[in-house]
């Protein structure tokens, strides 16, 4: 059973990845709405709430776990991989988003000047100028943090003046950089994609992580038997939130692509 947690909604544009590309695997999926966003949280707070995220979803019976918050990612996911892992569960294995999207950077020369939207805490990172420097990429990076695209898309608003603004706000200092790739650095981020796209134009490739992520899963369940991943002929999908049930199925519906059933509320 695969694992896949978020701060909040966002994740399901990875799941949805994940299920055309691995369509016959069990799934669970964790929201924690009720504490997002995570991008204004200290490291602290960000990497208690991802270990008890990792504690609910492996008593679930997952072998793996999908980190698809970028801010987890940056702030959390290191320290779980290096200490909590080898002590509390040896043998499981937890993946972040942010290194497969590195690698998709990293792999295609041709981008020579990449923006990067995200949180703050992700932009704080810098995660991804750090990643993409390991990788030997040369390409200029500049970061642009959008603390409000978050808590508007968990919103669920649709007020198209109000997310063309405030995308605009952040977009156009990239869109004055030039730059020749756009990379969403959130999980939330794909839902604006459409508009995102309007408005950097048809010379800026956008990267998103679902399925770049939901690719290089792919490969990684390929290489490791030993997680011992089984396909299913009737694969089970579950999904819990800490927030509510009513406002998580309302967006949730959107991001996935198709109506949710059975939300469970827990708390974590």
């Amino acid at each position: 059973m695969i694992g896949v947690f978020d701060s909040g909604v966002g994740g399901l544009t990875v799941l949805k990845s994940l299920l055309k590309y691995l369509p016959d695997y069990d799934y669970v999926y964790l929201g924690d709405n009720a504490r997002t966003p995570y991008g204004n949280k200290s490291k602290e707070e960000v990497y208690e709430y991802t270990r008890q995220a990792v504690d609910f979803l492996f008593k679930q019976g997952c072998d793996l776990i999908i980190i698809a918050c970028n801010t987890a990612s940056a702030l959390a996911l290191r320290k779980i991989q290096q200490e909590y892992l080898p002590e509390k569960y040896p043998g499981k294995k937890v993946l972040g988003v942010v290194r497969p999207m590195a690698e998709a950077i990293a792999g295609n020369k041709n981008f020579k000047r990449i923006g990067i939207i995200g949180t703050k805490a992700t932009i704080k990172s810098k995660i991804y100028p750090k990643e993409t420097k390991a990788l030997k990429n040369k390409s200029k990076i500049y970061c642009q943090s959008a603390p409000l695209l978050v808590p508007l898309v968990e919103s669920g608003r649709n007020d198209q003046k109000e997310i063309k603004e405030t995308l605009e706000k952040y977009l156009n200092p990239l869109k004055k950089l030039t730059i020749d790739l756009l990379v969403l650095g959130c999980t939330h981020y794909p839902y604006l994609e459409k508009q995102i796209c309007q408005i950097m134009g048809k010379g800026c490739k956008i990267y998103n992580s679902g399925e770049i992520v939901a690719k290089s899963l792919k490969d990684y369940v390929k290489r490791h038997p030993e997680l011992r991943i089984t396909r299913h002929p009737k694969p089970k999908l579950e999904f819990y939130t800490t927030g509510g049930v009513g406002a998580f199925k309302l967006v949730g519906d959107r991001f996935l692509g198709k109506k949710i059933e059975h939300i469970q509320r827990i708390k974590l």
